[in-house]
């Protein structure tokens, strides 16, 4: 990001992530910085700004942190939370016949990568900013108030490979339905400017031996399946006896849903 306090908003957010994804609350949080020494005084206070409004917007308290010199800014979150163990979300928790539902959007990679290249436009940008600022409180928490067991966070391994981790931790296949895949709405402009990151690349390297997709998905849809994201959203398993009360609730709470699949028997990922 250019804007210091999107980068530190979008780092805080990322950095809690991991916890709502366990359907846990995060409570406390340390900063962790890397600055350069020739850093301007009013960009780091505003990266540390926009991490701090983000902690405070989901209820957590910054007790401290620790910052060191680097020739390239880093910034991020040492996150703490609690969980019940009887109620928490794993990738081991899906059962055949549930939903897959997902709650952010995909497309941050591609768009962020259009910026570094200095291709992107500022509406798409924004569109991907106030995505990755959004926090997964709301989604986990829904999540938790209907008893869910499998779920995870879409970020830098991408939809197919943290959809794996779930497939083969679960001991189940996923079956995805391409074209109820939320894009943002530059995600496919940019794929066909081929602005893929590299961890797309590495992605596909590692995961596509066990990804079967469907001949009418082209290259450039399937990469941005592959698409690393920044602070993604939460991949669900919601059995089908409580689907209907699941989506009726997200709408209540004005928390975005997407169904874009369904759990079977065997193991991968179909794309259909």
């Amino acid at each position: 990001m250019d804007d210091a306090y999107d980068y530190g908003a979008i780092a805080a957010a990322n950095s809690m992530s991991d916890v709502y994804a366990m359907g846990g609350k995060p409570f406390l949080a340390l900063n962790v910085a890397a600055l350069p020494d020739n850093l301007p005084n009013e960009i780091s206070s505003e990266i540390i700004r926009g991490g701090a409004e983000k902690a405070r917007e989901a209820g957590v308290v910054i007790a401290g942190g620790h910052t060191v010199k680097d020739e390239e800014p880093k910034f991020g979150l040492v996150v703490i939370g609690f969980v019940d163990p009887r109620k928490m979300l794993s990738k081991g928790g899906l059962q055949v016949g549930d939903a897959l539902v997902l709650t952010k959007p995909l497309g941050f990679g591609v768009t962020t990568t259009a910026l570094k290249r200095e291709q992107v436009d500022e509406k798409d940008l924004l569109e991907a900013v106030s995505w990755m600022k959004r926090l997964n409180k709301d989604a986990s928490q829904l999540a938790v108030e209907f008893g869910l067991r499998g779920g995870t966070d879409i970020t830098g391994y991408s939809l197919l490979g943290h959809g794996l981790e779930m497939a083969n931790a679960s001991k189940v296949s996923l079956k995805l339905e391409f074209e109820e895949i939320p894009f943002i709405s530059s995600a496919r402009k940019y794929a066909k400017k081929g602005c893929f990151a590299g961890g797309a690349f590495d992605n596909k390297s590692h995961f596509e031996a066990q990804v079967k997709f469907a001949d009418s998905i082209d290259e450039e849809n399937q990469m941005l399946l592959f698409d690393p994201q920044t602070s993604g959203g939460l991949l669900l398993g919601v059995p089908q006896e409580k689907f209907a009360a699941f989506t009726a609730r997200a709408a209540e709470i004005n928390q975005p849903v997407w169904t874009i699949g369904r759990v079977e028997t065997g193991s991968g990922i179909h794309v259909a």
